[in-house]
């Protein structure tokens, strides 16, 4: 596994901020848990841009980003690190999490859930007041430097019973729920990064709204905003609207064809 395909690096600093538009008052709760050196964990489902806001805060506050997207193999290894071979010489190399602790970043496990059992228990010295890092491999034991915050998302709605963090995890953290923002507001989000007019999107807005309605019945999951860009992007790029909805809006909620065609005549009503 190359776990440089899972981790990507962000550098701080305010101006390169990406956007993002507050739903409520979850910008103060975060920048309040990381002047306190608070561990915090985003809740909410897929698409609903938890991975957004964090990029946004780390960038608000000027301290870098590692983000790992967390799958069902991500070990506590790969967090931490591991001797590697290199010119000859066995050489140890630092892990995403060592990483962030030392130069004092933000480190994002998204999805957390996703990752090995031994992954949470790695983490467990660094959200209470030791903020310390043990490397059992070297004999190192690292202090979190100033600035040093561990966040964490996952979608409780979706995770089984065998895939769920355990209370003694879950109260290491603070807590922030997210949600698909009301209309008015996903309205705004979609136009400002789509690009489409505002009167364009509100039916897909509303068309989105519906689908998610259907959560837990015909479909798994509902349509996120991330994918109603997508559509609304495909529009402004001169794509008629029928087939943009069905390439960003339908084919990725499922691969049943009676759902399909039941979800396809929902779109022939909101659009008519």
């Amino acid at each position: 596994m190359q776990m440089k395909d899972a981790i990507t690096m962000q550098t701080g600093g305010a101006a390169k901020a990406p956007f993002y538009l507050p739903q409520g008052d979850e910008v103060a709760v975060f920048e309040a848990a990381a002047s306190h050196d608070l561990p915090v964990l985003l809740k909410g489902p897929t698409g609903c841009g938890k991975t957004r806001f964090v990029a946004h805060m780390a960038a608000r506050l000027g301290r870098p980003l590692y983000t790992v997207a967390c799958h069902d193999d991500l070990s506590a290894a790969d967090l931490i690190g591991r001797y590697l071979l290199k010119g000859g010489e066995t050489v140890w190399v630092d892990g995403p999490l060592t990483r962030a602790v030392r130069e004092g970043a933000i480190c994002y496990l998204d999805e957390v859930v996703e990752a090995r059992k031994d992954v949470t228990v790695v983490l467990h010295p660094l959200t209470d007041d030791r903020r310390m890092l043990p490397l059992d491999r070297t004999g190192e034991e690292i202090a979190a430097a100033p600035g040093f915050m561990l966040v964490a998302s996952y979608n409780p709605g979706y995770q089984n019973i065998l895939k769920t963090l355990k209370p003694s995890t879950r109260q290491r953290f603070l807590a922030v729920e997210f949600d698909f923002p009301p209309q008015a507001l996903e309205i705004d989000v979609v136009a400002r990064e789509s690009g489409l007019a505002p009167d364009r999107v509100q039916p897909l807005v509303r068309l989105a709204g519906k689908l998610r309605d259907m959560k837990g019945q015909d479909l798994e999951e509902g349509v996120s905003t991330r994918l109603i860009i997508y559509a609304a992007s495909l529009i402004a790029g001169g794509m008629q609207v029928d087939r943009a909805i069905q390439a960003a809006m339908i084919e990725p909620l499922t691969d049943d064809a009676d759902t399909k065609r039941g979800l396809l005549d929902l779109v022939t009503a909101v659009f008519g």
